[in-house]
């Protein structure tokens, strides 16, 4: 009886551990609207972070399931700029600068692109793309393509601490390896 009073004793330790083992413990990105980040921007500058994505684009995923959850990924975000999730075939209209922009095309067979996310891209429609925008709301850069999290979080400290203002990212990225 001692023997298996232990043994349940054992499993339910264990259980407890991996039940917390399992629990996510890191924060999040705190993702917002294109609208929300520009309203903040009024009261509370920061830069603008966007991630440009769509549905179907694997790269994108594989960013949300790698490198967006990553602790310091997440921490250097929301602490530094305000993180906007862009779908670039949404079909919500956009009033951006006196501008509306919109999708033309949103139910079609092949979903059309938002006019914003062309802006934003400048007509080089690669997903995903990450967006750099200053406190003004004005384009700094666009990076294309699949990122992983120790190789964007020098560019994010980069942008993050005003180090583009006055050096070049070559010199940069030699002082920070």
């Amino acid at each position: 009886m001692k023997r298996i009073n232990y043994i349940i004793a054992l499993i339910a330790t264990l259980s407890i551990y991996n039940v917390n083992a399992q629990t996510p413990t890191s924060e999040k990105i705190k993702w917002i609207s294109f609208e929300e980040a520009v309203k903040l921007n009024e009261t509370t500058p920061k830069k603008i972070f966007i991630d440009v994505y769509t549905d179907w684009c694997g790269w994108c995923k594989k960013m949300d399931q790698t490198t967006f959850i990553d602790p310091e990924v997440v921490k250097y975000i929301n602490d530094n700029f305000h993180a906007v999730k862009f779908d670039a075939e949404q079909s919500e209209s956009i009033e951006f600068m006196g501008y509306t922009f919109v999708n033309e095309n949103p139910n079609g067979p092949r979903k059309g692109t938002h006019q914003l996310a062309a802006a934003l891209l400048q007509g080089k429609m690669s997903y995903p793309s990450y967006v750099f925008m200053n406190e003004k709301n004005q384009i700094i850069t666009v990076l294309p393509g699949y990122v992983e999290a120790k190789n964007l979080i020098p560019i994010l400290e980069y942008f993050g601490s005003n180090a583009y203002l006055d050096t070049k990212w070559e010199d940069y990225s030699k002082q920070t390896q």
